[in-house]
């Protein structure tokens, strides 16, 4: 194995070891969205009447927008990592070794997809529970989906709490920011007939294209029923996401470090 790629499983591992560490994380990134899809899903089935497809329940609707709040909230709680191994001094160690910084930003997004991915799978097992008829052959499919998202949201969670200082500072963007984005997805309530602002905002929202390429894979009827987004042109719009997010999180760190290293020297003069 060549040392870059010692160091991204190194650091890859870090995030699985950390994670087994904290249990309590997996009711915030994976039971919370459960519960939102199952109390939602139960609450509004009965007035969710979508043109054309009298057959279709909110909880088959609402699926594959969970499957992507999974996905955000596990590359929330990864990202946040970076506030704490700051204070710690672990990102300093990091930054000082002799590794390019396009490696260590891969490392930690890796880790914090391959999070990601496993406990978003974790729900298509539960999905014929809820009377949503997802095959094995579907959820094969939706795989290269959810990593794609996954790597886009992490690198997204990175550029945000890298330059934060506190954790609370990262919550309030989640709440302000991040939050909103998945709403306005077509996650929650489909697009169609949307004010011109509101859908001007979806459209614009990479996520929506997230969501819309899973509806594709999942649930062909549902996406000509919703009129969405081709499945090609979703697909390419999340690529271009996933790429655009780990070029910011590499030109994020390289500026901090430039910044550190004069800090560094002046520290050494004394």
């Amino acid at each position: 194995m060549s040392g870059a790629a010692r160091c991204v499983y190194t650091l890859a591992k870090r995030e699985w070891v950390r994670f087994v560490r904290q249990r309590n994380r997996v009711f915030g990134a994976l039971a919370q969205p459960v519960l939102f899809w199952l109390i939602f899903g139960a609450g509004l089935n009965a007035s969710f009447r979508p043109a054309g497809m009298d057959d279709q329940s909110y909880v088959a609707y609402f699926f594959p927008g969970i499957v992507v709040l999974i996905l955000l909230f596990t590359a929330i709680f990864s990202t946040i990592s970076i506030i704490e191994d700051r204070n710690e001094g672990f990102l300093q160690s990091v930054l000082v070794a002799p590794i390019a910084r396009p490696v260590m930003v891969l490392g930690k997004l890796v880790g914090t997809t391959g999070l990601a991915v496993v406990q978003a799978s974790l729900l298509f097992a539960l999905a014929p529970l809820a009377g949503v008829p997802i095959g094995i052959g579907d959820a094969l499919a939706a795989l290269p989906l959810l990593v794609l998202i996954a790597f886009g949201l992490s690198g997204l969670g990175f550029c945000i709490a890298w330059r934060m200082d506190s954790t609370q500072g990262f919550h309030a963007v989640m709440t302000a920011f991040l939050m909103p984005m998945w709403f306005l997805s077509g996650a929650f309530f489909p697009a169609n007939g949307l004010p011109l602002s509101i859908g001007a905002l979806v459209a614009v929202n990479p996520l929506t294209y997230g969501v819309a390429a899973l509806r594709h894979t999942l649930d062909r009827d549902a996406s000509l029923a919703f009129a969405l987004p081709s499945l090609g042109f979703s697909v390419t719009v999340v690529v271009v996401f996933a790429l655009a997010m780990f070029i910011a999180a590499v030109a994020i760190a390289e500026e901090r470090a430039e910044v550190a290293e004069p800090e560094e020297e002046s520290a050494l003069g004394h």
